[in-house]
């Protein structure tokens, strides 16, 4: 999974971590990422977006079930 919002282009970011003494170790700070369905130019597609974009609404989410009614 690559791990980049689609809306924002937020990624992993790199810190320490710290024991009880400071001993520092490297890890990884990884984005809120969740797999929604929006409406990209009127397509519907799969992307991974962060919880924040989501929350701000800068993503239009795709309607669910309509694509399949209308064809029929």
């Amino acid at each position: 999974m690559a791990q980049v919002c689609f809306s924002c282009g937020k990624r992993p970011a790199v810190g320490n971590s710290r024991s009880h003494s400071m001993v520092a170790t490297r890890r990884r700070f990884k984005p809120n990422l969740q797999k929604v369905r929006i409406d990209d130019a009127g397509t519907p597609r799969r992307v991974y977006v962060c919880a924040r974009c989501l929350k701000a609404n800068k993503v239009t989410k795709a309607a669910r079930g309509l694509s399949r009614a209308t064809s029929s």
